[in-house]
């Protein structure tokens, strides 16, 4: 059953790569979504696929690249909605 993962990230998660650093888990994974700063410093993350991969993916984010510190991360689990096509970084 495919869900969908958002996430928002807060600590030093901008200008570490992080959202680089996402993208290649999520694709690694096979999950499709995206991952995006946020003006107030955080960065926002949405990917679809088989929980167990979400799963995954969430435990990468909680980590971080290694230069980043992430202090916290907010989750919600959704029903997928089968919009995106791969992870891509966003950089609206």
């Amino acid at each position: 059953m495919l869900k969908r993962l958002e996430t928002k990230v807060y600590g030093r998660v901008q200008m570490v790569l992080f959202r680089d650093f996402t993208k290649r888990n999520a694709e690694h994974f096979g999950l499709t979504g995206f991952v995006r700063n946020e003006n107030d410093g955080t960065a926002w993350v949405v990917a679809e696929g088989e929980e167990e991969k979400l799963k995954l993916l969430l435990a990468k984010i909680h980590r971080g690249p290694m230069f980043a510190r992430v202090e916290e991360v907010e989750v919600e689990w959704k029903e997928a909605t089968g919009n995106y096509k791969d992870f891509v970084i966003d950089y609206s």
